[in-house]
């Protein structure tokens, strides 16, 4: 008996299956080949890229996301009066009639691998900039419907635009995307007395965005609620809770808290973007010595590594980025997170599950009995998990760990107040590594500025130390939301323990003796730091002396 063929199907198989999926099925051949050869066996031809969409938004209009996605199919070229749409499937031609009597029109259909498609389908549908806003002045004048807020359907891709959405749900869906276009690390929803108001935190800075009417907040609250697992009837305790979505072909976690206040509920979403993590530790910008001192440390067999800074200066990500380059098939490496951020490849992660008592020392201590060569903790939040990380790197692990202090020298003095001896931290702890994260100025509207004698002397400069008898400022354009800055750099100060340190430890783990002697051991300040970065135009005066004033002036 032959093989089945197209629409045919074998005993057992839930699908059909056509000859290219046998062939695919068997290992004959690759399904990229097999399509290609079958398309060109048919006259069709290959396009393997789509670099631009030459049809008006309305054609695009009358062709749903859901459609295209589910069939992996893309209208993008007009040619000869006929619309050029690429097919993943040579074989499958029902979504091409379809597409005939959406756009009432000729469809010369032409083969594109499915990737390709897929790519295509985002980059063409994604295209909602704005529309927050618009959507807010459309139903500015309209009222909820009676009877309260509607019924809640979960969302699962905020691309999706079908016509059945409640306009609640497709503004936040809007909101969602705007924020993530525009590079926001978290979104904020803010009750005040003449109603709500959204904000969103783009390289660390609080931007303001939009200001539904009043009586949308109830119904944007509980959207939100509905959408993270809350108890949307609790509005007087504070909650947690998390959202994965997909944007296209991205998977975006939000964090989300809320916490009750005068007029309603303020409601906060972290943003997690694992498309736009940026891993390595060549990426992160630390001057030449620092850079070197920090893989030296991060390879040693043994000790602790601490990664310092307020919430949100890029800690996590140093870790990840330390962990990535540490990661070789010869090492155990697991970590201990609260949540679970960013999947690394290859390395066990664990996240903190309050509900059922696993928290940063209970983890840690079964990492310990699994063996591991490299241990990453999340954060040092207490004195029982502090102590575990010092007995793992006493016995011959490398702990790397976070720590909530505003320099280096001080994450000494922060561990001795929980209660670590000193002897402990002096015989344990290898390096400190603080960080804060300035903006980047916009290089699409960098222009020279003259500072004065007082602002160079802020950060340490001369103006025989700038290189141009200048600095940089951006003047604000399109590109940047008219803040003159787009992305960030970080600033880092590296503390290693070497013995006069340690001996000063054992001493007095005073904060300030020990700055002195890190500084005076080659440390570079994050204050330094930030001035090469304004001598070198990444950033301005202003940025430097916003993250680093809380850190004691040098000296």
């Amino acid at each position: 008996m032959s093989e089945p063929t197209h629409g045919s199907t074998k005993p057992g198989d839930s699908e059909p299956r056509n000859i290219g999926e046998e062939l695919i099925r068997h290992g004959i051949i690759g399904g990229d080949d097999v399509n290609t050869a079958l398309a060109k066996q048919f006259g069709m031809p290959v396009v393997s890229q789509i670099t631009s969409f030459n049809l008006s938004k309305e054609t695009y209009d009358k062709v749903p996301y859901s459609f295209v996605k589910r069939h992996v199919v893309i209208p993008f070229d007009m040619e000869e009066g006929r619309v050029v749409v690429a097919v993943a499937d040579p074989l499958n031609l029902d979504p091409i009639q379809d597409l005939r009597y959406m756009l009432d029109m000729d469809i010369k259909a032409v083969y594109s691998p499915r990737d390709t498609i897929l790519s295509a389908i985002n980059e063409c549908y994604n295209t909602e900039t704005g529309a927050a806003s618009k959507l807010i002045a459309e139903i500015a004048e309209k009222k909820p419907s009676e009877g309260g807020e509607e019924e809640e359907v979960e969302v699962y891709d905020l691309l999706d635009d079908r016509r059945d959405q409640p306009p609640v749900v497709k503004l936040l869906n809007l909101i969602l995307t705007e924020a993530i276009q525009q590079r926001a690390s978290d979104i904020h929803f803010e009750p005040y007395e003449g109603g709500l108001r959204v904000r969103y935190r783009i390289d660390g800075v609080l931007q303001t965005r939009h200001a539904p009417a009043p009586e949308y907040q109830g119904p944007l609250m509980t959207r939100i609620k509905v959408m993270s697992r809350m108890d949307i009837a609790e509005r007087r305790l504070p909650q947690d809770g998390r959202i994965k979505l997909r944007m296209g072909r991205r998977e975006i976690d939000f964090r989300v808290s809320t916490v009750p206040v005068a007029g309603g509920e303020r409601i906060v979403l972290r943003i997690l973007d694992k498309g736009n993590v940026m891993l390595g530790l060549t990426r992160m910008g630390m001057l030449a010595h620092d850079f070197n001192e920090f893989r030296r440390l991060i390879k040693m067999p043994e000790g602790i590594v601490l990664v310092t800074g307020p919430t949100g200066s890029g800690k996590t990500t140093t870790l990840y980025s330390a962990v990535s380059d540490l990661y070789n098939d010869e090492i155990n490496i697991m970590t201990i997170e609260d949540p679970v951020e960013y999947n690394l490849k290859g390395i066990a992660q664990i996240g903190v599950q309050h509900k059922i008592n696993l928290d940063f020392a209970r983890g840690l201590r079964h990492i310990l009995r699994q063996d591991p060569d490299v241990v990453m903790v999340g954060e040092i939040r207490d004195f029982e998990t502090a102590e575990i990380a010092i007995q793992a790197a006493l016995t011959g692990h490398l702990v790397l760990s976070t720590l909530h202090t505003n320099d280096a020298p001080s994450a000494i003095t922060r561990l001795v107040d929980m209660g670590i001896e000193p002897y402990l931290l002096s015989s344990s702890i290898i390096g400190v590594l603080a960080q804060r994260l300035v903006r980047r100025i916009c290089t699409q509207c960098r222009r020279t500025v003259e500072a004065s004698a007082d602002e160079l002397t802020s950060i340490g400069l001369a103006q025989a130390d700038l290189p141009d008898h200048c600095v940089y400022s951006g003047e604000g354009c399109e590109e940047c939301f008219g803040t003159g800055y787009k992305g960030r750099h970080g600033v880092y100060e590296l503390m290693t323990v070497n013995n006069d340190i340690r001996r000063q430890i054992v001493k007095s783990p005073d904060s300030l003796l020990l700055r002195q002697l890190a500084l005076e051991s080659g440390m570079t300040s994050l204050r330094h730091h930030g001035a090469e970065l304004v001598k070198q135009g990444v950033t301005t005066i202003a940025e430097v002396m916003r993250v680093t004033r809380t850190v004691e002036a040098e000296g």
